[in-house]
């Protein structure tokens, strides 16, 4: 009779088992391949880190995380963004974008102004309010994020953030040499 070989387990395994509504990707077959649970972890992860991070925006400051990230992208730019240049940044739809420059420039955080060289172009900027409020917000992020990945120490966060970092390169020049699948009529 052949024995069959139990991976071991760690700690944070044990743990994702017993709770509920987590840990499903350490329900994966002995079988799996690494990867594809490192993909299920990776996946979990973020969806948690990001559902608390909305959840704290939401009940501290009364907004959205699509709201925070627009501002954090036009906070960058100081002499303001094109609408069309903000949504390839957000990687949304310009709609998107209008939608919520509606919302900010009402609640007047942010000002639309149309474009000197583009007369279809509009040019948005944070007014005063707008970029004293997001700094207080961002502050705040920072230090939800660094609550919720205190629990890593620097050296593992820097591994972590190096390998990651070799699989971004590895995609894009995976995908670079990809040859698209032929279409047929």
């Amino acid at each position: 009779m052949t024995k069959i070989k139990t991976p071991q387990k760690d700690a944070s395994t044990d743990a994702l088992h017993a709770a509920d509504e987590l840990g499903y990707e350490a329900r994966s077959a002995t079988g799996d391949h690494a990867a594809l649970k490192l993909w299920l972890r990776m996946l979990a992860c973020t969806t948690q880190v990001e559902g608390e991070i909305r959840r704290r925006l939401r009940v501290r400051f009364d907004t959205s995380l699509p709201r925070f990230d627009y501002m954090a992208q036009l906070y960058r730019e100081p002499e303001g963004l094109r609408m069309k240049d903000l949504s390839s940044h957000l990687m949304v739809s310009g709609a998107n974008v209008t939608a919520i420059t509606d919302e900010l420039e009402r609640d007047g955080l942010v000002t639309r102004s149309s474009s000197p060289t583009d007369r279809r172009s509009w040019i948005l900027n944070m007014t005063p309010k707008g970029r004293e409020q997001f700094e207080v917000m961002a502050k705040e992020h920072e230090q939800w994020v660094l609550e919720l990945f205190a629990c890593l120490d620097a050296a593992t966060l820097a591994q972590m953030y190096r390998q990651l970092g070799g699989l971004r390169v590895h995609m894009l020049n995976s995908q670079a040499d990809a040859v698209p699948p032929s279409s047929t009529p």
